[in-house]
């Protein structure tokens, strides 16, 4: 992998050990060659090892004998940009802590000085242009090196030997704030202000605000239309996130590592944030500094700030200056920039701590473009296009998946240019020509019209939720064949109507689907995931053959409405059918008053877990058999409604009939098949209430349950998933294991 500083480690290596030779990039990777005593050329191989840089992932080391040349020293030699690239890409990495002596030493010539770096840390992806990586090749090109700079990247003893992003004050970039002259101390006194400013990030812009100030995170929601989705909060360091969410060893881990994604934590009750920030729920997205600029501006400010992308809702997020001056003039009150250009647009990554590992749930900066390393090798290189909501994209070759940065959501032109941008540089950076192309089976998603447009390939379709289990299989190294539960919002299914409660037998060749939840109209279609009042009128009407009992407030706050939209939806009249767990959760957080209208994907979902008592263990009961009756739970919650049981309580008796239903289901399905192994995966599963409940008693019944940890188990996973089914399908897999054979006539 390159830009990790592994040419000048080499190199003192070489000198410690006493070995002569050279080293060099080339589109292969590193390639060594040395000469010495038998005990010098061991003691080298060990230290490759043992004594790697921080940054460096040694997948392999292959060796071989070749006649002594001589050599009297050993040589850093020109990179070799000839020939297929095989080599990789490392991201970019949060500031390391020599740098960080520096940057805070008031006798460095670096000091306070925002663009920082050396091999071990620093922005890599989001500047780089192409491979081999070397400076001309990235956006650090424009600046020439100081003499004391170039001195430092030429001097094999110096922490900066071969360090492509060298700079300092002299010859780097610079922070410019309007027409400040001391950019960094004004930004900090605009946010203890209450204004709004624009930060130009590693990957992109972001919009800051004092965290616990209610009136500036209040007016940064307005003015980039963002009603309630909670907003990510950067604090200082572990001891200040101690303060505001309940951490163990994994969250200080995933917090301080070298890749510094948004941690979604349990907040402390009591937290000095403003509500605003994190509206109604029990987490909060917290993250550290990951850049200089990051360090310096939050020690200037002294409190912890809100860091949310630098867009207006459902845009991607601004990279480039001009952009950023036209889309968030209206939004913040100044802008912090710098003259270093963004290559490509990267988000903040977001995991969570789950059973003591890390669980990715937006993989994005710091991760990207870092490979998936697969059980099976492709049979020919593949590009997988995505699902349309929360888009990746992925570029397989050999045993490397090169999932995408995330992309968004497919609905607007900038997104769609950011997809097809990101997939042409992904193919140079990584010589990648596709073969095979795969796609959703929706004919309508703009990611498999992108498929359909491309020439001289293979097309594959992957059925959604097929690609979310063999996603799943995927990320835990795994063939199948599985029982495997896919549980989210929407996929179109093999049927005609709308998937997402699916329960399949699937391995990574095919699938046949075994239950599902009962299918029930979406009256208006698409109205029905943005109005879930809809599928509360949906699923009552089944529930109580068209007589719903009196009193339901749902049906009294959505009176003039509610007759019309059952009458369209019992004639099938823009109101496709829907297996939708994603669908079911909506039904129920509409009954129980919380959401009749959404403003994100999945918020009444969300508010619903949320709502839901974790000391309550009732269960509501469900037939279950080829078809799960939803309806059931909603019965039972209304009834209890009506009852006047609190509600705290019947979202976690539904939330508990949920994962029953799961579990005598897959109980049923182990009776019928012999599969013991389980595989859990889309959307609805990043529910941390039902996802606990499903491990806990899957595995109390003596199930191997697997689940997402590398890639996220929503759609942003998909991509990986659409790949390696369409390389199952291409020709024999080459692995360790075997893949199952449960391939049903509802197959890819």
């Amino acid at each position: 992998m390159q830009g990790v500083g592994f040419r000048p480690f080499v190199y003192g290596l070489a000198h410690r050990t006493g070995v002569a030779g050279r080293v060099g990039n080339d589109v292969h990777g590193v390639f060594v060659e040395i000469e010495g005593t038998r005990s010098q050329v061991d003691a080298f191989l060990a230290g490759l090892v043992e004594q790697a840089p921080p940054l460096a992932e040694i997948e392999r080391i292959t060796t071989s004998v070749a006649a002594p040349t001589g050599a009297g020293d050993f040589t850093i030699v020109a990179s070799d940009a000839a020939g297929q690239r095989r080599t990789l890409v490392s991201a970019d990495s949060a500031t390391c802590d020599d740098c960080l002596r520096e940057l805070f030493d008031p006798a460095d010539r670096r000091h306070g000085y925002p663009f920082v770096n050396c091999t071990n840390c620093g922005p890599r992806f989001t500047i780089v242009r192409d491979v081999p990586y070397d400076r001309p090749l990235t956006t650090m090109a424009g600046f020439a090196m100081c003499p004391p700079c170039a001195a430092e990247y030429h001097d094999p003893a110096d922490r900066r030997f071969h360090a492509q992003p060298t700079c300092c004050p002299d010859c780097g970039p610079r922070l410019t704030l309007g027409d400040s002259t001391e950019p960094i101390p004004d930004a900090a006194r605009l946010l203890r202000d209450g204004k709004v400013v624009a930060v130009k990030g590693i990957g992109g812009y972001h919009l800051a605000v004092l965290a616990g100030d209610e009136s500036a995170a209040a007016t940064l929601r307005r003015r980039k239309h963002r009603e309630d989705k909670p907003f990510a909060v950067m604090v200082s360091d572990v001891d200040e996130a101690g303060r505001l969410c309940v951490l163990d060893g994994t969250a200080v881990e995933l917090l301080a590592g070298r890749r510094r994604p948004v941690v979604l934590l349990d907040r402390r009750p009591g937290t000095a944030v403003a509500p605003s920030v994190a509206p109604g729920n029990r987490q909060l997205g917290l993250m550290l500094p990951y850049s200089p600029l990051h360090h310096l501006l939050l020690r200037a400010v002294g409190a912890p700030i809100v860091l949310t992308s630098g867009n207006v809702s459902d845009e991607p997020i601004a990279y480039t200056d001009d952009d950023a001056a036209a889309r968030l003039s209206g939004i913040a009150d100044a802008l912090l920039t710098h003259d270093r250009p963004i290559h490509i647009r990267t988000d903040d990554s977001v995991v969570r701590p789950f059973l003591g590992r890390e669980t990715v749930l937006r993989r994005s900066r710091g991760y990207v473009p870092e490979p998936v390393t697969l059980r099976m090798r492709m049979p020919r290189p593949v590009l997988a296009c995505g699902a349309e909501l929360k888009n990746t994209f992925c570029l397989a070759k050999d045993r490397h998946a090169f999932v995408s940065h995330h992309i968004g959501d497919l609905e607007n032109y900038e997104t769609l240019r950011s997809y097809t941008e990101g997939i042409e540089h992904f193919r140079r950076l990584f010589d990648i020509d596709p073969a095979l192309v795969a796609h959703d089976l929706h004919p309508e998603y703009l990611s498999t019209k992108h498929a359909q447009e491309l020439a001289g390939v293979e097309l594959v379709g992957v059925q959604h939720h097929h690609a979310h289990i063999a996603s799943c299989l995927a990320d835990n190294g795994e063939t199948g064949p599985v029982i495997g539960v896919a549980f989210d919002g929407l996929g179109y299914g093999t049927d005609g109507t709308i998937w997402g409660g699916e329960f399949l037998l699937a391995d990574l060749r095919g699938f046949t689907r075994l239950a599902h939840l009962a299918p029930v109209p979406m009256p208006g279609g698409t109205a029905a995931i943005r109005q879930p009042w809809r599928m509360a009128a949906a699923y009552l009407d089944a529930a109580y053959d068209g007589t719903p009992p009196p009193g339901l407030e749902v049906v009294r706050r959505n009176e003039s409405r509610w007759e019309p939209a059952l009458a369209i939806a019992r004639r099938g009249v823009n109101s496709p059918l829907t297996s939708s767990a994603g669908r079911l959760f909506d039904a129920v957080a509409a009954l129980l008053g919380l959401r009749d209208t959404i403003n994100y994907e999945g918020q009444a979902a969300v508010e619903l877990e949320q709502l839901a008592d974790p000391a309550e263990r009732d269960a509501y009961p469900a037939a279950t058999g080829d078809t799960i009756a939803g309806a059931d739970l909603v019965r039972a919650a209304a009834d209890d409604l009506r009852a006047g049981v609190a509600t705290p309580v019947i979202a976690a008796r539904f939330h508990n009939g949920v994962v029953d239903a799961i579990v005598r289901t897959c109980l049923r399905l182990r009776d019928r098949t012999g599969i013991a192994d389980v595989a859990l995966s889309g959307g609805v599963f990043q529910n941390l209430l039902l996802l606990r409940g499903c491990v806990d008693r899957l595995g109390a019944n003596g199930f191997r349950v697997l689940t997402h940890a590398r890639v996220p188990t929503n759609d942003g996973g998909i991509s990986l998933g659409q790949a390696v089914v369409a390389a199952a399908c291409d020709g024999p897999l080459t692995s360790s294991g075997s893949p199952g054979t449960a391939a049903g006539p509802a197959g890819t």
